[in-house]
């Protein structure tokens, strides 16, 4: 990448979707006016090449796809529907300009589902790995956000779908490379990784109910996802093994020990996990459907030292956190 200048007219956007936005890139800053029924709820992610995303496993589309869904998929867990997004990115000399432009079209083609305004950014360059990050603004009605701190004993637990998939798809994917030849099966789980969907109508339809919920996203993993609600609100989280492992990928070969780790500490699947009592799981359960979706329990909330536990037929064992650590020496 030789022109910045050039490089910046080519990302910004021919249209906008939000119509509060007065002033977008152009500026030293963007302008958008304030709403008094809505919060505003602002989210924040950093993407490290080498760390984070490989070009051996990922394309420079699904690169940017993913760092904008892993923005969207915070504010869904906070029950927000997205609005914009701004992106600062150290570029190497190492990526070229159609790699470049390639990366900004899958965030766009994230916020165009969505229907968020890339706002602004900033664009600098480093000696070698690309660091990308993106900074969300969604909205959710006033005093409706939805917070880790909610779960009470009694609650029930449950996700909004399979966990462990994009786990799966990363082995996959370190084995053969994105160019390798997999099944069908496999590349369900190929995708899963590449190109994970935030539940962002799950969230708002959480958030639109009269009851009190717990909510988080999986991206590090669900015990370890799990474990922040637990810490945050006092509480035990105890997992069903076997409704776990009915949510975990469905491969032939894999043994049920390894399908269970990848739904516990595989992340980046981007569904949400939640408490709520058992009457109002069955109201959401409902209002899942009416969406074409569904609502699994996977366990329940007990008193105690916050932990998360994994219940099966021979005893209850007590989980670690193990999402990925960036101050642990390596």
């Amino acid at each position: 990448m030789d022109d910045e200048f050039s490089f910046i007219r080519s990302i910004v956007p021919r249209e906008t979707y939000q119509e509060r936005l007065t002033h977008g890139i152009g500026d030293d800053a963007a302008v958008y006016t304030g709403q008094d029924a809505w919060d505003e709820v602002v989210c924040v992610d950093a993407m490290v090449e080498g760390v984070h995303f490989r070009k051996d496993t990922l394309s420079p589309f699904q690169i940017g796809r993913k760092a904008l869904a892993i923005n969207v998929s915070d504010l869904a867990a906070m029950g927000a529907v997205p609005q914009f997004y701004l992106v600062s990115i150290a570029i190497p000399p190492n990526w070229s300009a159609e790699e470049l432009t390639s990366l900004y079209e899958g965030m766009r083609a994230v916020g165009d589902r969505y229907g968020m305004d890339l706002i602004g950014g900033d664009t600098v360059s480093i000696k070698d790995s690309l660091v990308l990050s993106v900074t969300a603004i969604g909205r959710v009605k006033k005093g409706c956000a939805l917070f880790r701190n909610q779960a009470q004993p009694g609650d029930v637990v449950f996700v909004t779908g399979p966990v462990g998939g994009s786990a799966a798809g990363l082995e996959l994917l370190d084995q053969r490379g994105r160019f390798g030849a997999f099944t069908e099966q496999e590349r369900r789980y190929v995708h899963m990784h590449q190109e994970p969907v935030p539940q962002v109508e799950m969230g708002k339809m959480l958030a639109e109910q009269p009851y009190r919920v717990a909510l988080n996203d999986i991206s590090d993993g669900l015990a370890s996802e799990s474990m922040e609600i637990a810490e945050a609100s006092g509480v035990q989280l105890v997992l069903d093994q076997q409704k776990v492992l009915e949510l975990s990928p469905q491969m032939d070969s894999v043994l049920p020990e390894k399908r269970v780790k990848w739904s516990l500490n595989g992340g980046e699947d981007f569904q949400l996990v939640g408490t709520m009592t058992d009457s109002a799981f069955s109201s959401c359960c409902e209002a899942a459907q009416q969406q074409g979706r569904h609502l699994y329990k996977i366990g329940f909330v007990r008193a105690g030292e916050p932990a998360v536990l994994l219940a099966s037929e021979t005893g209850e064992q007590a989980l670690q956190m193990s999402g990925y650590n960036h101050f642990k020496r390596r």
